[in-house]
């Protein structure tokens, strides 16, 4: 491996790697989207006069933004098309910034997704000025947009996740809570403990992606849900008889959530959303085989905003 303290310029960007993938990870919604824009900012800091560069962090973040824009304009067409529920790729989180809910927040599945129905330009708008604190001018450089253009579009962006985002939920220790007894019903196949704890109308969506058989549209009330889920410790799933089945505990998404794995393979993940009321409002089970690499590879990725 490289000497990264022999070579400054490497030593730089490392430093910033975790930030590039939180800025990138937040615009694209997939840790493999997120990586390749790492990569490919990395060799644009290789090639460029760094002499030039009076803030090497602001640099580049604004390489990364823009390159991610680049990539989120190019794959509109393919989520447009997707075959049921598009869902981000999930991905394993821990650290400092697990602590921090408001940076939490912004990286949840319900926040990726809210995130997905704005304009390109809108969410790159949103998540530097909301997320990452940058100024309307260094988001005017980063996006090549005038400054007046970028606060139209941090406007329109803030109203938006605002109408479709509400702010105030439950606390991370009563999430932690409903999600340890939902773990435990759905493992032991308890309805009337899944039905205490799902809102009435609750909301399952599931991301199959075509590859494996989930629901194309949205489930919708607690006791179908309920149903759905206490059925999985019963029947036999991609193939996999029950007994076969490992469900564990994790963090996903700045969340807790749950992974389920069969013998060498993760083949699904499932997050949730909660009221103020601290019952589940919203569950985001992703099991689309391209998109569970990330929490196979067992990395927990930093999500801060420094």
């Amino acid at each position: 491996m490289t000497n990264l303290s022999a070579h400054p310029d490497q030593q730089v960007f490392h430093e910033h790697r975790s930030l590039l993938f939180s800025v990138a990870y937040r615009l694209l919604g997939t840790a493999a989207d997120a990586e390749d824009a790492v990569q490919d900012a990395w060799i644009k800091w290789s090639a460029a006069d760094r002499s030039q560069v009076a803030d090497p962090k602001a640099y580049l973040a604004r390489i990364v933004s823009n390159l991610a824009l680049e990539r989120l304009r190019s794959t509109r067409h393919k989520r447009e098309t997707y075959v049921g529920p598009w869902l981000p790729e999930p991905i394993l989180t821990g650290g400092d910034a697990s602590e921090v809910a408001a940076t939490a927040e912004s990286v949840s599945m319900a926040m990726l997704v809210v995130l997905e129905t704005l304009s390109p330009l809108e969410r790159a708008v949103f998540v530097l000025k909301e997320v990452f604190d940058f100024s309307h001018a260094e988001i005017a450089e980063a996006v090549e947009r005038s400054e007046p253009a970028v606060r139209q579009a941090a406007h329109r962006a803030r109203e938006h996740v605002r109408a479709r985002r509400p702010r105030f939920a439950a606390d991370r220790s009563r999430q932690r809570e409903a999600t340890e007894r939902f773990f435990a019903a759905t493992t032991g196949g308890d309805i009337n403990t899944l039905m205490e704890l799902l809102s009435p109308d609750v909301t399952l969506w599931t991301d199959g992606g075509g590859k494996v058989r989930q629901a194309l549209r949205p489930v919708v009330g607690a006791s179908t849900v309920a149903n759905w889920f206490a059925a999985i410790g019963t029947v036999t799933y991609q193939g996999i008889e029950p007994a076969d089945m490992k469900a564990e505990l994790v963090e996903i998404n700045g969340g807790p959530g749950i992974v389920f794995s069969a013998p060498g393979r993760v083949i699904a993940t499932v997050t949730f959303d909660f009221g103020a009321d601290g019952r589940i409002t919203g569950i985001h089970n992703v099991a689309n085989p391209d998109k569970l690499q990330a929490v196979g590879d067992g990395t927990a990725y930093d999500i801060g905003t420094r």
